[in-house]
């Protein structure tokens, strides 16, 4: 069994593995490197065989998406520690080295991220993660050092370390154990949310997630979808819901789920009215019909998630909503909110 196994999912990145690749390998010398391809049609797999010996690479059938291609792949990888990273990360040196200690001691802890900056602006958090995840009560993430669109300058402000709600999917560590007690990504999502979702797993579990920023890593973002694809609008509103009507606690999950419900229909109406976006529009009701035609297949997972659990109350599950703090009370960042 190997300590650590990064696990790179890949799906036509043959530009950044050959850009990214490099660093992860120099930096990262008590880990096994793994690429699974997700049926790419590009150079990615020759590339590997002839620049990357070292890295071992497991070829799935089809492309699986991000979640179930994770899934697949870890299935095949005997590891303590899986590190989840994306194609488009720039490690930086002895970036394990805290993450691997951080965890050693403290077993109550599932899952973990480093801090995430921007690969292109380098004095900045980056979109996907930043310095830690939360949601609000109708389950809208955010980060320490990004709401919505507005992404902060790091200046040490978030450099504690945190318990957190989600660790993101661009780098997320992860014992193996825990990883398949909580019955891994959700394939179902495809991609987006699936690790948030995961994440929220684990804790009803009352495992601990983390964020430790005395590792850091540098993140392109975008991926496969780039920002604004009706496509990414879709799977996020579909599988956010679906993540909610999964997790929530019976106690809050009618009155949740309507409130959601107008907020999507204001959300695809101001695209429309205010942004001109028909794309974004159509993409937001095509996910809520979506979410109405798929909720009773996951009945049995919110039974089964619920029968389990021993954490009710999960703090780093805010009790405010963030659209109020961030349109109405002009919030912008993780330190005005309300604790």
């Amino acid at each position: 069994m190997d300590k650590v196994a990064i696990v790179i999912l890949n799906w036509n990145g043959e530009k950044m593995l050959r850009k990214f690749l490099p660093s992860v390998i120099e930096h990262s010398p008590q880990a096994q490197v793994y690429v699974a391809d997700n049926a790419s049609t590009d150079g990615s797999m020759a590339l590997m065989e002839a620049c990357f010996p070292s890295v071992k690479t497991i070829v799935l059938d089809r492309n699986w998406g991000f979640a179930e291609g994770y899934n697949k792949a870890l299935a095949e990888v005997d590891a303590e520690y899986f590190v989840l990273l994306n194609s488009d990360i720039e490690v930086t040196p002895r970036w394990l080295e805290p993450l691997v200690a951080f965890m050693d001691t403290n077993n109550d802890v599932a899952a973990c991220q480093p801090k995430l900056l921007s690969e292109t602006k380098r004095d900045s958090f980056e979109y996907a993660g930043a310095s830690g995840g939360f949601i609000d009560r109708y389950g809208y993430p955010f980060c320490r050092g990004r709401i919505f669109d507005v992404v902060e300058i790091d200046n040490g402000q978030y450099d504690d370390v945190c318990d957190i709600f989600w660790a993101t999917g661009a780098c997320l560590m992860v014992r193996s154990e825990d990883y398949w007690k909580a019955g891994g990504l959700d394939g179902r999502f495809f991609a987006h949310n699936e690790e948030i979702d995961l994440c929220w797993r684990l804790r009803l579990l009352g495992r601990r997630v983390c964020c430790i920023p005395q590792s850091s890593v540098y993140h392109v973002g975008g991926g496969t979808l780039p920002k604004g694809n009706p496509r990414k609008t879709f799977l996020n509103f579909r599988n956010n819901l679906t993540m909610l009507y999964k997790n929530l606690p019976q106690s809050e999950l009618r009155k949740v789920m309507f409130v959601r419900w107008l907020l999507d229909y204001v959300a695809a109406w101001q695209t429309l009215v205010f942004k001109g976006n028909y794309g974004d529009f159509k993409a937001i009701y095509k996910a809520r019909r979506a979410f109405r035609k798929w909720r009773k297949d996951f009945d049995a997972d919110r039974q089964s998630i619920h029968s389990v659990a021993v954490n009710s109350h999960i703090p780093e599950r805010r009790n405010i909503s963030v659209l109020w703090q961030y349109y109405v009370k002009k919030h912008k960042t993780f330190a005005d909110l309300p604790k």
